[in-house]
């Protein structure tokens, strides 16, 4: 029998919205470039690979170019998953060993509540060419521990954004977030997220980048509980919690596919 790997589409209650992601339970340990390369013949944002330790799972991300620090959705995806598939108990807690430290999860209903660390942003020069780049003036420019944060005028703006992804990816850092306060109920905020320099250009929803969107909104709305969408094509519905140093991130989760890996 091969190795199963599940498509999980996470941040949706339903197919083929949210942000799609593979996961693998691996049985032993696999090299570096065997996971690279099963990430990019999945060609998704990310594929996550997780294999069983004492107190949990180690806990691995690849994009179909590189490995990543941090990973909300496939993360999402990764528990989902351990759930669905009854390797862990429905009231067990999850918990991750990454390169981002211990992440956890746990079941809420119908949603999946992950622990992530709190990543704010401190207010940056605007980046030579970004202004052109995204075809539009920044109303706010951050940078973060991976990314640069770009508040906009309005949430139409982050809606019809059509960057140069050419010149994006040739800022230092993992990847851009936009973000506008929401217009459209019942949402706090929206945003998008581009990453090029990782591979992706877009990604539909990303769990990593509310970890700086949450203390970023918090701040200006006066509200630690937000309700937020990514307004990619497929879109995704994500809910915030802002604690002191940690960002509690909520969505929900779908399995699209379930394969088997031949070797």
């Amino acid at each position: 029998m091969g190795l199963k790997i599940f498509q999980v589409d996470a941040f949706t209650e339903k197919p083929f919205a949210g942000n799609p992601a593979g996961v693998c339970i691996l049985p032993e340990p696999r090299d570096d470039a065997w996971m690279q390369n099963v990430a990019r013949e999945m060609n998704l944002s990310e594929t996550a690979f997780l294999q069983r330790r004492g107190d949990g799972f180690n806990l691995r991300w690849f994009t179909p170019a590189v490995e990543v620090d941090l990973c909300g959705h496939a993360t999402l995806a990764s528990a989902h998953t351990l759930w669905e598939q009854g390797v862990i108990g429905p009231e067990d807690r999850a918990r991750f060993h990454t390169r981002s430290g211990l992440l956890t999860a746990q079941r809420q209903g119908e949603w999946i509540e992950l622990d992530f660390p709190s990543l704010p942003d401190k207010r940056s020069k605007v980046p030579p060419g970004l202004p052109k780049a995204l075809g539009t003036k920044p109303k706010y420019v951050g940078r973060s521990r991976f990314d640069y944060i770009v508040e906009v005028s309005s949430e139409r703006t982050v809606r019809k954004l059509k960057p140069d992804f050419t010149r994006l990816s040739a800022l230092p850092i993992r990847g851009l977030i936009v973000t506008a306060k929401a217009t459209t109920e019942p949402y706090d905020f929206v945003s998008r997220f581009f990453a090029p320099r990782a591979g992706i250009n877009e990604d539909p929803v990303t769990g990593s980048a509310h970890c700086v969107l949450g203390p970023f909104w918090r701040d200006r709305l006066g509200k630690n509980e937000l309700l937020a969408y990514q307004a990619s094509a497929r879109g995704g519905v994500i809910r915030v919690r802002v604690g002191d140093k940690r960002v509690y991130i909520g969505g929900q989760a779908v399995t699209v596919l379930e394969a088997e890996l031949r070797e």
